[in-house]
């Protein structure tokens, strides 16, 4: 009994030990595990399959055509036939007429039959469209990728700055809260007042106040990366990389704007509508199909049709041309349509290029300024840590006051603060680059 319990409560402790491990990812290795796990990638994946199937049902269209049917009948009453007498008997008087039933009680047939298309422009048209449209969803394929690994890089690197930040404070209560134990010898010896202890105490919580949020900060951000990735939110997670790792990763200052895939998408999409407004021009072209049918009929007045009896049969096969003459102008009103709306798609396409050019501009801008900001805030922040230092200093040799020190410690997390702020921006920046230049998948 003793050895069946130290069993289960090994496997127990076993159990949930492995259900404590935290996982580590690189950004890389994020971005590699929601590209294959994210639900919005496999609904791109099942919407390329989708289009690849689309081609395999048009190009059935064109192959021959084969059908088996079958029929049988049961008559209740058997259709009556009236015809004047005369027609079987010259020397009946006038007007009089004769009925009788006419066919067998049971029917039945079957026939085979097969059609094949010889020439139809809207189907040659058709092909193209369902073969480029594979394409096209590929590319928009690529962009629902592009969004979910552009969410999990921004949400990694918010990671990285929010565990910055979360070291810096946890440094800072320490450093903090060691300067008041200390001072805490000196109001009890009567050598520092009440009042500079205070200022001291003060200054400790509100350090522990931003420890506190920068603990939910990254929290948050740690939740924010998992549902970005498609990781169990339930399980826990960390991150590799730091955040002058992530800033080693320059973005692409310079590329082609038309590389970016919402402009690749356009630039299909007037495609597409090239090849609606030829489907609508072959419209007015003449088709021609061909047919074969074999057919088989039996006709009894005893249900015996697996008897060694006749079957009749029928064989025909033909050609079926049909010229369109006029079709009360609807279909020059359908063309015209497809004029006017491949115009509209190509004039998006153009704005969409303006559009680029600009933020081409402006993300360059933005980009330059973010990283001047960065650095200057981080000189910020190294000389506002050396002057808080230096007054620490003054204030255990007795030639500082703890006011000072209050200023001195705010003025020091302001900096960080600052500093948090002008990272943020700088990833961002350089992720709205990445993006234009169409560099956030892997590969490209």
């Amino acid at each position: 009994m003793f050895k069946i319990v130290f069993i289960a409560a090994s496997f127990l402790c076993t159990t949930l030990s492995f259900a404590q491990e935290v996982r580590s990812f690189s950004i890389e290795e994020a971005k590699a595990y929601a590209l294959e796990n994210h639900l919005t990638v496999r609904n791109a994946d099942n919407d390329i399959e989708i289009a690849r199937k689309k081609i395999v049902e048009t190009r059935g269209i064109g192959l021959p055509q084969v059908n088996i049917n079958g029929a049988f009948n049961h008559f209740i009453n058997l259709p009556v036939t009236v015809l004047d007498a005369k027609f079987l008997n010259p020397l009946a008087p006038e007007g009089e007429t004769v009925s009788f039933e006419a066919g067998t009680k049971y029917t039945a047939n079957g026939s085979l039959e097969v059609g094949q298309i010889l020439f139809n422009g809207s189907y040659i048209v058709g092909l193209q469209a369902a073969s480029f449209f594979a394409k096209f969803q590929e590319t928009v394929s690529q962009q629902s990728k592009e969004d979910v690994a552009f969410n999990v890089i921004q949400a990694y690197e918010l990671v990285a700055v929010a565990k910055e930040n979360k070291a810096f404070m946890d440094s800072l209560v320490e450093t903090t809260s060691k300067l008041v134990e200390k001072q805490k010898n000196f109001v009890e010896l009567g050598l520092m007042l009440q009042e500079d202890m205070d200022q001291l105490s003060y200054s400790l919580l509100g350090a522990k106040n931003a420890q506190l949020n920068a603990d939910l900060q990254y929290e948050n951000a740690l939740n924010m990366l998992k549902l970005a990735m498609g990781y169990p939110i339930q399980s826990p997670i960390e991150t590799i990389n730091t955040t002058d790792e992530l800033l080693s990763k320059s973005a692409i200052q310079t590329g082609d704007i038309k590389s970016n895939l919402t402009y690749m998408i356009l630039e299909r999409q007037v495609k597409l509508s090239e090849l609606n407004l030829k489907n609508n021009k072959f419209a007015n072209l003449p088709t021609l199909n061909a047919f074969f049918s074999q057919t088989y009929n039996a006709y009894r007045s005893e249900f015996n049709f697996f008897d060694d009896e006749r079957w009749f049969p029928q064989t025909v096969w033909g050609l079926q041309l049909n010229i369109p003459v006029f079709s009360g102008l609807s279909r020059h009103a359908r063309t015209a349509q497809t004029k006017i709306q491949l115009m509209s798609d190509q004039n998006s396409l153009d704005l969409m290029e303006q559009n680029l050019q600009f933020q081409e501009i402006q993300s360059q801008n933005n980009y330059k300024a973010a990283i001047d900001k960065t650095e200057l805030q981080r000189q910020n922040v190294a000389l506002a840590k050396t002057i808080y230092s230096n007054e620490l200093i003054r204030e255990n040799i007795g030639k500082g006051n703890s006011i000072n020190v209050t200023q001195k410690h705010t003025q020091y997390m302001t900096a960080q603060a600052q500093y948090v702020g002008s990272l943020v921006e700088l990833f961002q920046a350089k992720l709205a680059l990445d993006k234009l230049y169409n560099n956030i998948l892997p590969n490209q």
